[in-house]
């Protein structure tokens, strides 16, 4: 995405998801998908490493998805 639009499709999506609709959303804005997603699929070399609730982004059960996390929090 453009930089400068991301805020205005990340407050579309979240305004969409407010109203209930269900969307498939592909993101590496974690903190978005945490706060806006009822589940969350984590993807590793193309197959599904961890999947639950958003609460995983928390409390990941895999030690792939906690290297992930750590990553992009550094």
């Amino acid at each position: 995405l453009d930089p400068e639009l991301i805020g205005s499709v990340l407050e579309t999506i979240q305004g969409l998801a407010e109203e209930g609709m269900t969307m498939v959303v592909v993101t590496h804005e974690i903190g978005f998908a945490r706060d806006v997603a009822d589940r969350v699929i984590y993807m590793d070399e193309g197959l599904v490493a961890e999947e639950g609730p958003s609460t995983i982004i928390d409390d990941p059960k895999t030690e792939r998805m906690r290297e992930f996390l750590s990553s992009i929090n550094d």
